[in-house]
């Protein structure tokens, strides 16, 4: 599961959920922020310590565009940093997905994987080729979750959706 050159997308696959919102709801601006920021700033906003190898994790993660495993990032800490342990990544991904920064994706195959996103609601649609993902709002899903929940009597408190199918790069290249 490589990365992907977020420039090279069209601008639309470029919009986070955040700018995809009416200006009134959306998070406070973090344009100029890098990934690694985003990822480092949302540890000090919680409150959490910003250790070195939390700041490299966050280095490991923000060099991903589409998903990736946890896997991928003990590899690249191998290659990269020796210094992080299997253990510390795996922590510090648990610590990323808890303040909304990254979120865990469940794979057809059953495996599954992680996506940098911003900490708003929204659902992902994910290449099962290529592993790219982009986020998408709610579009619409709000008022079916509403639906299921006056039908069964449920209080419906979350609910997740992820989307897979083939993106318009690899269905051109026959894949």
């Amino acid at each position: 599961m490589g990365t992907t050159d977020v420039s090279r997308l069209p601008a639309q696959d470029r919009l986070t959920a955040n700018e995809r919102l009416p200006a009134k709801e959306r998070l406070p601006a973090q344009e100029g922020l890098t990934a690694q920021e985003r990822l480092t700033g949302a540890l000090i906003d919680a409150g959490h310590r910003l250790t070195e190898p939390r700041r490299q994790v966050a280095g490991l993660v923000a060099a991903h565009t589409g998903h990736f495993t946890a896997a991928d990032l003990v590899a690249d800490a191998a290659r990269l940093r020796p210094q992080i342990g299997r253990a510390t990544i795996f922590r510090a991904l648990e610590l990323f997905t808890e303040l909304g920064v990254v979120e865990r994706l469940d794979l057809p195959a059953g495996d599954h994987a992680y996506v940098r996103c911003d900490p708003v609601h929204h659902h992902h649609v994910v290449c099962a080729s290529c592993g790219r993902s982009v986020e998408v709002d709610d579009s619409g899903v709000a008022a079916v979750t509403a639906d299921i929940a006056r039908r069964t009597g449920y209080r419906i408190e979350a609910h997740r959706l992820e989307l897979y199918g083939i993106c318009p790069a690899c269905a051109g290249a026959g894949r």
